[in-house]
């Protein structure tokens, strides 16, 4: 089933969400590669595998030829993807406000776990060779952002509460508390989730691999 939105965006409903951005692609007469997916509605099975269920629902929009950079992002991921020889399939999202400033992928797939590695060490190691590859390719620093399989979503989720636990902790015993090293990505999310609270204050410390947040309650 589909809905057209405009001339080069489609909205697709299926069983699952491949079908769906297979069969909008289909209709926009495009490869993945050229493509922006945003899953709107993952859908959900009848009970057992029967019934009616919930059908997946997807937007799909044609990258537009003349945004290089998103273009060119999308074909370095996909070239590293094909390289690697995993079973994926990489979407290209319209960025969220937090991320407006770089292009959007979602990895997901059979062989999701291996592109996340322990503690998501390979995601970053993706990450960063694809924005290199990207950075190298247009002559000027270049970010994207990459998440596998909701991975990075939830390791954010993850920060944001251990960051309200640890708040809370120092409230109560009134002593700095340094967190886990960790990437500059991640500290970040520590320090928004506490960027408004009166009672105590994040500060980075330390330098390379070793840096890491510090929680302290104000004076």
């Amino acid at each position: 089933m589909r809905r057209e939105i405009q001339m080069k965006s489609v909205e697709t409903t299926a069983k699952t969400v491949e079908e769906a951005i297979e069969i909008a692609l289909k209709e926009l007469n495009v490869e993945r590669r050229e493509a922006k997916i945003d899953v709107i509605d993952k859908g959900k099975s009848g009970i057992f595998g029967i019934g009616l269920g919930v059908p997946a629902k997807v937007r799909v929009q044609v990258i537009d030829k003349n945004d290089s950079y998103e273009m060119d992002a999308s074909e370095v991921l996909n070239d590293l993807i094909q390289f690697m020889d995993v079973s994926v399939s990489v979407h290209l999202k319209d960025s969220d406000s937090q991320y407006s400033n770089r292009p959007s992928f979602e990895i997901d797939g059979e062989d999701s776990g291996l592109l996340i590695g322990r503690r998501g060490e390979t995601l970053k190691a993706l990450r960063f060779l694809a924005s290199s590859i990207i950075s190298s390719k247009n002559k000027k620093r270049t970010n994207i952002y990459l998440d596998v399989a909701g991975y990075q979503e939830r390791r954010y989720d993850s920060l944001s509460h251990l960051a309200e636990k640890v708040a809370n902790q120092v409230l109560k015993s009134g002593k700095a508390i340094h967190l886990e090293p960790m990437p500059a990505n991640e500290r970040r999310i520590i320090h928004l989730t506490l960027q408004d609270s009166v009672d105590v204050t994040t500060n980075s410390v330390g330098s390379g691999y070793d840096r890491r947040v510090v929680i302290e309650k104000n004076n």
